[in-house]
C-alpha cells in the first residue's frame, strides 16, 4: 500500500529525498502535480523538464536519433531536444508514465536505473520524478514491477483547504472558492457524475474551476449561454450546484467577522453548520493572508467568534472550526490564535479534549 501525501508533505519530501532516488505520484488529472514540480524546483534554480510519454510514439523521441560518427565509423544516438548538454542537474518529469507505450517504457528502465539514455548520462545531480493516472476510468498501460521497484511511490491526494489557500492567493473568483469551501466533493468531481456508463460525461475539476473564474470574473451578467458555457467545463450537475450557490451568495466576510462579531451576530445566528463552515474557513485563510486588520481587535472578535461558537447548539460547527485547525493547512492562522488569542487556542484544545 502507498503512502498518502497532501501538497505541504509533498514539498517537503521533494526536499528530503537523495536526488539520486526516483519519485513516482499516483493520483488523479488535474490535481496540480506538474505544476507543484515545476514551481517548486523552479524556484530553487533548478531546470525542470516535462515529457509527456503518453503522446511519444517512438523511442526516437525519448533516446534521439541515431548517427554514424565518422571518426568510429559506430552508430551513436544524437541527443533529443530536451536532454541537458551544458552539464548542469536538471529535474526529468515524466508525465503519464502509465499511458506510455511498451517500447517507450522499456527505455526509461535504464533511465530510471542507471540515469543513461542510449549511452547518454544525465548531469550528476538530476531527478526523475514521474506521475501516474490510478482509476478504472483510465486507459492505461501496465507497469513492469522491475520498472517500480525503480521508485520511491506515493498517493498524491492535496486536501481542499490547501487548494481554497491556493485559489485565494492566485485571483481565483470569491464565488468559486465561497462555492468550493461549502461543497468540498465538487473540487475533484467525486459523485458529480450522472451517466456513469459514457465516458463523455463531464464532471469537474481543479482545472476546470480555473477556467469557470476566467468567466465569471469577466461576465458581469451570467445569461443562459454562460450557464451553458460553463456546464460544458465542469458537467451539468456542478454546475446547477454553483449557480444555485452563487444565487445564493451573500456570506458574512471573515473581515466583518474579525473587525465587529457582535454586529454581525444576528445575521449569524440564522446560519446552518453548512455556513458556518464556509465562514470558518475564510477566518483561517484571511488571517494566513494577513488581511484581518488589527491584531487586537481581530484577536478580541475572534475569541468572541469562537466562545460563541462553543455555546448553544453549535456543536458541528465548532468541531469543523477545531478540525480545520488540526490540519495544520493554515500554519500563520494557527500562530495568530496560539500568541495573539491564547484564550481562543485554550477553547480548541479543550473542545477537543472533551470530543
Amino acid at each position: 500500500m502507498s503512502i498518502n501525501i497532501n501538497t505541504k508533505e509533498l514539498k517537503n519530501l521533494l526536499d528530503s529525498t537523495p536526488a539520486s532516488h526516483n519519485i513516482m505520484l499516483s493520483g488523479k488529472h488535474s490535481i496540480g502535480k506538474s505544476k507543484i514540480i515545476t514551481d517548486h524546483f523552479s524556484a530553487k534554480g533548478q531546470k525542470v523538464v516535462t515529457l509527456f510519454l503518453g503522446q511519444m510514439s517512438d523511442p526516437g523521441d525519448l533516446i534521439g536519433l541515431p548517427n554514424k560518427d565518422e571518426k568510429t565509423g559506430k552508430t551513436v544516438f544524437m541527443p533529443p531536444y530536451w536532454f541537458p548538454t551544458d552539464n548542469q542537474p536538471v529535474v526529468l518529469f515524466l508525465d503519464e508514465l502509465n499511458r506510455a507505450r511498451p517500447e517507450i517504457l522499456q527505455t526509461i528502465m535504464d533511465l530510471a536505473l542507471n540515469r543513461k539514455l542510449a549511452g547518454l548520462e544525465l548531469p550528476a545531480g538530476s531527478r526523475i520524478v514521474s506521475a501516474v493516472n490510478d482509476g478504472e476510468e483510465y486507459q492505461l498501460t501496465d507497469l513492469d514491477p522491475a520498472l517500480v521497484s525503480r521508485f520511491n511511490i506515493y498517493n498524491f491526494r492535496p486536501t481542499v483547504g490547501e487548494w481554497v489557500l491556493w485559489a485565494s492567493n492566485n485571483g481565483i473568483d470569491k464565488h468559486v472558492i465561497s462555492f468550493i469551501e461549502g461543497n468540498n466533493r465538487m473540487l475533484d468531481g467525486d459523485g458529480a457524475a450522472t451517466d456513469t456508463s459514457s465516458s463523455l460525461e463531464k464532471t469537474p475539476d481543479r482545472r476546470g474551476w480555473e477556467r469557470v473564474s476566467d468567466i465569471i470574473r469577466n461576465t458581469p451578467n451570467i445569461t443562459a449561454t454562460t450557464r451553458k458555457v460553463i456546464a460544458g467545463i465542469v458537467g451539468a450537475k456542478a454546475a446547477s450546484e454553483f449557480f444555485e450557490s452563487f444565487n445564493q451568495s451573500g456570506i458574512i466576510s471573515a473581515e466583518s467577522v474579525l473587525k465587529d462579531f457582535d454586529g454581525h451576530k444576528s445575521m449569524l445566528e440564522k446560519y446552518q453548520a453548512h455556513d458556518l463552515a464556509i465562514v470558518n474557513e475564510s477566518i483561517f485563510r484571511c488571517i494566513e493572508n494577513a488581511k484581518q486588520g488589527p491584531e487586537q481587535v481581530a484577536a478580541d472578535n475572534l475569541i468572541d467568534y469562537m466562545n460563541w461558537l462553543a455555546s448553544g447548539n453549535r456543536r458541528e460547527s465548532m468541531a469543523h472550526f477545531c478540525s480545520v485547525f488540526e490540519g495544520a493547512t493554515y500554519t500563520k492562522a494557527n500562530l495568530f490564535m496560539m500568541s495573539k488569542a491564547p484564550k481562543c487556542f485554550k477553547t480548541i484544545t479543550e473542545f477537543i479534549k472533551n470530543l
